[in-house]
């Protein structure tokens, strides 16, 4: 760890639900793709999943993106119907090692699984490489072997690049003793772009949240060191219990709303 850590304030922009486009490194990445219109997801054995929101954007509203950062496929508020329809023209989609094998029967070697901390090296435009690790992650409470039978294998990321920020992406985790493993690698975190608004369902885990609440999101920045935390999945749909204001009143009641960026960006 460098005892002088890069900052800097990329563009980050916010699209809704889990959904945000990071411009880093001379490279455009695409978090989690949901543009379906609002709607019902029924999941057979599964809770129903309800869609209240748009996106702020559409697929062709994108841009060029280079990679996708996709903490897991199995659930559709993390890629929809239009998401994995996207993925079909990305040059890269970065994933949990089972989506991988799951994905490349239609993306063939644009798509790879990352391991915890294993890493893959992509190449900037402007020479030079923007490192991707993968970083563990958790979508409930408990151990891996008690949480990943009933809600999937998820994968966070870590950026790194000589002169860059460190940027982590947490995916759907609910574990602050994964973001504390994080930490002890690659803390001071510049960025954080944070998965949080308490997703509940009464059927699963006795209703504990599946994903970081406002309070562990805040934690989360101070176990980081994060200088800057940009949140997303707090909004768009039904399970999400709480939003942005609860975001920001746990932020302010921890002395950390000057962290927060609301994503709008450039």
């Amino acid at each position: 760890m460098s005892s002088l850590p890069v900052t800097a304030d990329f563009p980050i922009r916010v699209l809704g639900g889990p959904t945000a486009v990071l411009e880093y490194g001379g490279l455009r990445f695409l978090t989690d793709p949901t543009f379906d219109a609002p709607g019902d997801y029924p999941r057979p054995g599964g809770p129903l999943l309800t869609k209240t929101a748009p996106a702020a954007g559409s697929p062709a509203d994108l841009g060029r993106i280079d990679v996708v950062l996709l903490s897991h496929d199995e659930h559709a508020d993390n890629l929809d119907i239009s998401g994995r329809a996207l993925l079909d023209g990305i040059p890269l989609t970065l994933t949990t090692p089972g989506g991988g094998e799951r994905l490349r029967e239609s993306l063939g070697e644009r798509v790879r699984g990352l391991a915890d901390w294993e890493s893959v090296a992509l190449d900037r435009p402007d020479g030079g490489t923007v490192t991707v690790t993968g970083a563990p992650a958790l979508h409930g409470p408990g151990p891996r072997e008690q949480v990943e039978p009933f809600t999937g294998q998820v994968v966070g990321f870590v950026l790194t690049g000589e002169g860059l920020p460190t940027v982590y992406v947490s995916g759907d985790n609910a574990s602050l003793d994964a973001v504390r493993e994080i930490a002890g690698r690659f803390a001071p975190v510049d960025t954080a772009v944070l998965f949080a608004g308490a997703p509940r369902f009464p059927v699963l885990f006795d209703n504990q949240v599946l994903v970081l609440d406002s309070a562990m999101a805040a934690e989360a920045t101070r176990i980081l060191g994060a200088r800057r935390v940009v949140p997303v999945h707090y909004d768009s749909w039904a399970h999400f219990t709480e939003g942005g204001d609860a975001l920001e009143a746990a932020f302010t009641a921890a002395g950390l709303a000057d962290r927060l960026d609301w994503g709008k960006g450039a």
